[in-house]
């Protein structure tokens, strides 16, 4: 009679058939959300390191730059390349005379390093008796730093020795006023007075 009604199944068979699909229905769901956490667990570690690989690359850049700021702001204690060219006196050289005539000035910077460079190869050029050239590097040296006593006196020199007088008095008192008892204060007390009397000589013969 059960079976002429379509009840051919056991019973308890549907509570059993509702159990099984709700036990595949939640093995689904988690396999679904661990595949969704696993694919977002990806996405971030690779969010993650392109945000680092974009970061060490800004560090790069910005070392790079502090690098190339360093070198710009370094100070070049050797002579200048161009000494040949600035400084025709001293040895044979080809001169460039594109700029000759111009009444613009080069600016220079205080750089006290630079002066005493230029001094260093005044003195050489001086104990060759090249005093041109050395002139030419004691008034360089003073264009680097003005107030330089040693520069003054060695220029005074220079001048004295190229029959420019009334320079070299002018910095022989330079160097009295910047030193008044410096080593070479005797020295250019001396020169002063001789080559005063030697101006006023020759004003006399005139």
């Amino acid at each position: 009679m059960g079976a002429a009604n379509g009840d051919c199944f056991p019973p308890g068979y549907n509570v059993v058939m509702r159990g099984v699909i709700r036990t595949w229905a939640s093995i689904l769901s988690v396999g679904v959300l661990g595949l969704s956490l696993a694919a977002w667990s990806e996405q971030s570690q690779k969010a993650a390191a392109k945000s680092e690989t974009q970061d060490q690359s800004e560090e790069r850049s910005q070392r790079a730059a502090e690098l190339s700021s360093s070198k710009d702001t370094r100070i070049d204690l050797s002579a200048p390349k161009d000494d040949a060219q600035r400084h025709p006196q001293s040895d044979p050289a080809v001169i460039d005379n594109s700029d000759q005539g111009s009444d613009v000035q080069e600016f220079r910077p205080w750089d006290p390093h630079k002066a005493a460079k230029d001094i260093e190869i005044g003195d050489f050029y001086y104990r060759r008796k090249n005093y041109p050239a050395a002139l030419a590097r004691y008034q360089e040296a003073l264009t680097y730093k003005p107030n330089d006593a040693l520069a003054n006196f060695r220029l005074a020199e220079c001048q004295e020795k190229t029959g420019n007088l009334t320079d070299a008095v002018i910095h022989y008192q330079q160097y009295l006023k910047l030193l008044p008892h410096g080593a070479l204060a005797e020295e250019a007390e001396r020169a002063i007075g001789q080559l005063k009397a030697m101006s006023a000589r020759q004003r006399s013969q005139n």
